[in-house]
């Protein structure tokens, strides 16, 4: 977790696994989707079998245990959308929301530059159009519409960026900018920001607009560091009843580590001094 060769690895993995897997089984899905470790499959041999088929496919790897959602009132969600059985036999699709969802978005009246707040418009919208069918978009967007006033965004500025995410791609207005000499990274102030941003594009300098400090960012720890990850004065006790007493700038537990180390090497003298002076008392 965390690496960006995560996924990628995940990828080789599973596509390993659900090959074996696939190939062993009595019984095999219709159709077999699969999103790293979310899988969407149509099954057309009985509940029973699907419940062997289940048991199958945990039995291939000791760490890999799936688990299964069947759909209900012809619904079925899956990653972001849900997916949905039509009366003809077909497959419609919507944007999927958890119950827990609150709607709640970066506020139209925040302190943020205006790109980044019209960007959440934005990306809504374009995630509406590539997601849901033309049967549900006309809901899902009188929706969005909805949430985004509640949340403080005036009608022009929805309606803006419902016209930049409906225009084509191929018509979109995309202007030749000249490669920027450098950028400049500053924290955004409604006041003075557009003003600083002006002048440097005069000269070629891309400024890119930091969000402002959060509340948590601002205020002053309330406790001091738990543990040992501090420097400071330590004190070993030895079994025979004497004791060290030293001084480090580095953290206590490191230096902890090193006398540990030096005893285990039976070089319990060197492992006193490594690092800075102390006194047995």
């Amino acid at each position: 977790m965390g690496s960006p060769l995560s996924p990628a690895v995940a990828n080789f993995f599973m596509e390993d696994f659900e090959e074996r897997a696939l190939n062993s089984a009595p019984l095999r899905p219709k159709y077999f989707y699969r999103y790293v470790d979310d899988t969407f499959i149509m099954w057309l041999h009985g509940r029973d079998n699907l419940d062997q088929f289940l048991e199958h496919m945990n039995s291939q790897h000791p760490n890999i245990t799936f688990t299964m959602e069947l759909e209900k009132d012809g619904r079925l969600p899956f990653l972001d959308i849900l997916i949905q059985r039509k009366s003809d036999g077909t497959l419609g699709h919507s944007v999927y929301r958890k119950p827990t969802s609150t709607n709640l978005y970066l506020n139209g009246g925040s302190h943020h530059h205006p790109s980044q707040r019209s960007a959440v418009l934005t990306t809504l919208f374009h995630r509406a159009m590539s997601i849901s069918d033309q049967n549900s978009l006309p809901s899902e967007l009188a929706h969005l519409k909805k949430t985004f006033a509640q949340n403080g965004y005036n009608a022009h500025q929805i309606s803006m960026a419902l016209k930049r995410t409906s225009e084509p791609r191929d018509k979109r207005h995309i202007e030749d900018k000249e490669k920027p000499v450098a950028r400049a990274c500053l924290p955004y102030v409604s006041s003075v920001s557009g003003k600083i941003s002006r002048i440097l594009r005069r000269h070629n300098v891309e400024t890119i607009h930091k969000p402002p400090m959060k509340l948590k960012e601002q205020l002053v720890p309330a406790k001091d560091p738990a543990g040992l990850k501090i420097p400071g004065v330590y004190r070993v006790p030895c079994e025979c009843g004497e004791a060290y007493i030293g001084e480090t700038g580095r953290t206590i537990e490191t230096r902890l580590k090193e006398h540990k180390r030096h005893l285990r090497l039976a070089r319990p003298e060197s492992g006193f001094w490594v690092g800075g002076g102390g006194t047995r008392v």
